[in-house]
C-alpha cells in the first residue's frame, strides 16, 4: 500500500443515492482515460445514471472515500474508488455448467487516476473475495474486456484465472475470470459495510 493511503484515511461504504453525481464522475473519468489509450472497454463519457442507479437502488454499490474530504466538504467530490458487488451472474457469460449461485460478480471497478498505483484496487478485490468467502460462497467472479490484455494480466498477477473469452460482437466484454474466495488479512480502509457498523 503506497504512501497516499496512509496520509489520507480511507473508508468503504455503501453507496447512496446523493452519491450518483460523484460516481458517474468517476467512472467518466476512468473510461475517458481507457480510451486516451486505445482501449474500448467502456462506453467514452463513462455511463448514464440509468445504469448506476439501480446499483446503488439495490446496495450493490460500494464507495471508498478519502476521510480528508470531509474537513472541507465538498459533496461534488467523486469518491477515491468504486466497486459492484453482487450476485448476478451476467446470463451472455456464464452458464448452468459454470453454477452461477456459486460465486458473488465485481462490477464497475475504478480506482480514481490520483491514486492508481497505490493498491487500492487490489485491497477492494481482496474485499469483495473476503465478503464472499462469508456469506458461504466458494468463488469471486468478474468478465473484463476482450481486448485489453493488459488489464487481464493485472487480474491473474491477483489470483484470477482466465477461464474462457466468450466473444459476442455486441459485448466489448467477455473476457471471463475466477479466484477462490477467503478472508482478507488485512484492509486498506475503515470498512463501515459490516452490518453491525451500519446499525451503529
Amino acid at each position: 500500500m503506497h504512501s497516499n493511503t496512509l496520509l489520507h484515511p480511507l473508508t468503504l461504504r455503501r453507496a447512496v443515492p446523493a452519491d450518483l453525481g460523484g460516481v458517474l464522475t468517476l467512472l467518466a473519468d476512468t473510461a475517458d482515460w481507457l480510451h486516451s489509450r486505445g482501449i474500448r472497454q467502456w462506453p467514452r463519457g463513462g455511463f448514464g445514471p440509468e445504469r448506476i442507479a439501480p446499483l446503488i437502488d439495490s446496495h450493490v454499490l460500494y464507495l471508498v472515500d478519502d476521510e480528508l474530504r470531509y474537513l472541507d466538504f465538498d459533496e461534488a467530490a467523486p469518491p477515491v474508488a468504486t466497486i459492484a458487488l453482487d450476485s448476478k451472474a451476467d446470463p451472455e457469460f456464464w452458464t448452468p455448467a459454470d453454477r452461477p449461485r456459486a460465486a458473488l460478480y465485481v462490477h464497475k471497478l475504478a480506482v480514481a487516476r490520483p491514486w492508481s498505483g497505490s493498491g487500492l484496487g487490489d485491497a477492494l478485490l481482496d474485499w469483495a473475495g473476503a465478503t464472499t468467502h462469508a456469506v458461504g460462497l466458494p468463488w469471486l467472479r468478474l468478465d473484463c474486456a476482450k481486448s485489453n490484455p493488459g488489464l487481464q494480466e493485472y487480474y491473474r498477477k491477483r489470483g484470477f484465472r482466465h477461464l474462457r473469452t466468450v466473444d459476442l460482437p455486441h459485448r466489448a466484454s467477455g473476457a471471463l475470470f475466477q479466484r477462490l474466495a477467503r478472508p482478507a488479512l488485512s484492509t486498506a480502509f475503515r470498512d463501515l459495510t459490516v452490518p453491525h457498523l451500519l446499525s451503529a
